[in-house]
C-alpha cells in the first residue's frame, strides 16, 4: 500500500509495509516558530520535547484516512518515539480527530490544509500525554465537539477534565449507536480497576476502510525508527552508555566493560539502528537487561503485533475477565484489515486473529488456538497470526519487581 508522508506542501510518496518505513517528507517551514509549543506539563516529568515539536502528516487511505506524528520524550531524557493523531473524512465532509497532538502552527497548518472542517475531536483514553493537548487543540478548533472516555482521573490530585482545559460535548459510551458518526464508526470500551484509578481505552473501528483506531493496547515496533525521531537523539542513544545506564543494563558494574570490539557500529547507520533498539527497549521494559548489546532482546519484539509488556503485566494480567470480553468483542464484532495504534509503525497490516493472539496471554491454551473470527481467505491462507505475547525473563526482571512492589503496597489488585 502506498503512504504519503508531508511535513510540508510538497511530499514524496514512500511504500509502507506492515508499518516498518519511516517515510519521507519535506519541512513546512524553514522557521522554528511554526513548530514552537512549550510544554511544562506532565506528571512526575514534562512530556518532551519541551519546546519544538515537529508534525508530519501521512496519507493512510487516498482522501479519507490521515495520521499526524510527533516526537514524544520522558522529561529531558533523549529516549523517544512518536505519538500519533489519526484523522477520519466522515460523510458529512467534516474531519473526526483522534487522540489530538500539540497543535503547533504547523500542525494545525497541515489540518487545514485538507480543506475540511473539524467537526469532532476525541479522547479515546484517561492517559496523559494523549489527554495533554486536547484542550488545546480544541482551542484552535473551537467549533468542534469534543468527546471523551469515561472514568478521567488523574495522580496525584484526581481532578476534571475542564482542569486540564477540556469542556465535553458528551462522554463516550460502549457500543454507542446514537453517536453522530455511528453509521461510520463503531466503537467498543476497555475499563477496569487495576490499581490507583482505572485503566481505559476505546477502540473504534471505520467500517469503509476495515480499520481498527486503537490507542496504547498494542503496538508494532518497526526495525528503524520512526521518521519524525529526531537522528540526533538516536546517534546520542547508540554512543558511550553512562555509567548508571551501564550498571543497570546486564548487572554490569559502573565502569563495567565496553561491547566487544566486532559488536559496535562501524558507521552512521549502524549506531542510528543501536540507538533505536535501545530506545525502544527502554519505552518496553523501563530497565531492559542488556542495552550494551540489545539486538537480541531487540528482535524478540519487533516486527510483531504485541501488547506492550508494562501494560501486561501491569494492566491486562490483573483485568483477565474484562481483557478477555473485550479481545473477544473486538474480534469477534469487526473484521478489520489493519490496525492504527497510537504510537510506534502504523498502519499495521493485521487482522483478528492477529489482534486476539497479541491478548493470548488472558485465554486458556485452547481458546487461544481458536480464535473466533479467522479473518477471512486470507487469514486462513496466511495461517499463524503474526504476533507476541512472550518476553525474555531478562528484559522482564525490573517489571516483575516493580509488580512485587506495588503488589505490597496495595497500588495494584491482590
Amino acid at each position: 500500500m502506498k503512504q504519503r508522508a508531508l511535513s510540508g506542501k510538497r511530499g514524496k510518496t514512500v511504500k509502507q509495509t506492515s508499518g516498518e518505513t519511516r517515510g519521507a517528507g519535506q519541512q513546512k517551514s524553514s522557521s522554528k516558530g511554526g513548530r514552537f509549543y512549550w510544554n511544562i506539563t506532565g506528571f512526575p516529568f514534562p512530556l518532551g520535547p519541551l519546546l519544538t515539536r515537529r508534525t508530519i502528516r501521512y496519507e493512510v487511505e487516498r482522501g479519507s484516512i490521515w495520521t499526524f506524528e510527533q516526537e514524544q520524550a520522558l522529561g529531558f531524557s533523549n529516549v523517544t518515539t512518536n505519538v500519533r493523531m489519526t484523522v477520519i473524512k466522515l460523510r458529512s465532509g467534516g474531519l473526526w480527530v483522534h487522540a489530538p497532538i500539540a497543535p503547533t502552527k504547523e500542525c494545525v497548518a497541515l489540518v487545514k490544509e485538507l480543506g475540511l472542517p473539524v467537526e469532532h475531536i476525541v479522547l479515546p483514553t484517561f492517559a496523559v500525554e494523549h489527554k495533554l493537548f486536547v484542550g488545546p487543540f480544541s482551542r484552535a478548533f473551537p467549533s468542534a465537539q469534543v468527546h471523551v472516555a469515561p472514568r478521567q482521573w488523574s495522580w496525584p490530585l484526581w481532578l476534571p477534565v475542564q482542569f486540564f482545559g477540556i469542556f465535553p460535548s458528551s462522554v463516550l459510551v460502549d457500543n454507542d449507536t446514537s453517536t453522530p458518526w455511528a453509521d461510520e464508526l463503531e466503537q467498543k470500551i476497555f475499563s477496569s480497576a487495576v490499581g490507583i484509578g482505572p485503566f481505559l481505552e476505546v477502540a473504534f473501528f471505520h467500517k469503509r476502510t476495515r480499520t481498527l483506531l486503537t490507542t496504547d493496547s498494542v503496538i508494532f515496533v518497526p526495525q528503524t525508527a520512526p521518521e519524525v525521531v529526531r537522528e540526533e537523539n538516536l546517534m546520542e542513544a547508540g554512543g558511550p552508555l553512562t555509567a548508571t545506564v551501564r550498571a543497570l543494563s546486564g548487572g554490569t558494574s559502573e565502569g563495567g566493560p565496553e561491547p566487544p570490539e566486532e559488536a559496535k557500529p562501524q558507521n552512521r547507520a549502524g549506531q542510528l539502528q543501536l540507538g533505536w533498539q535501545r530506545m525502544a527497549l527502554q519505552i518496553l521494559y523501563f530497565v531492559p537487561f542488556n542495552l550494551l548489546q540489545p539486538a537480541g532482546s531487540f528482535a524478540a519484539v519487533s516486527g510483531k503485533l504485541l501488547v506492550s509488556p508494562v501494560l501486561k503485566k501491569l494492566v491486562f494480567l490483573n483485568s483477565r475477565d474484562e481483557t478477555r470480553r473485550w479481545v473477544e468483542d473486538i474480534t469477534s464484532s469487526w473484521d478489520f484489515r489493519r490496525i492504527i495504534p497510537a504510537h510506534f509503525a502504523a498502519p499495521v497490516q493485521a487482522m483478528p486473529q492477529d489482534f486476539r493472539a497479541a491478548f493470548a496471554f488472558v485465554f486458556s491454551e485452547t481458546e487461544a488456538q481458536q480464535p473466533r473470527k479467522e479473518g477471512g481467505l486470507l487469514g486462513r491462507l496466511f495461517g499463524k497470526a503474526r504476533a507476541v505475547t512472550e518476553f525474555p525473563a531478562d528484559d522482564m526482571r525490573a517489571l516483575d519487581g516493580l509488580e512485587r512492589i506495588l503488589r505490597q503496597a496495595g497500588v495494584l489488585n491482590k
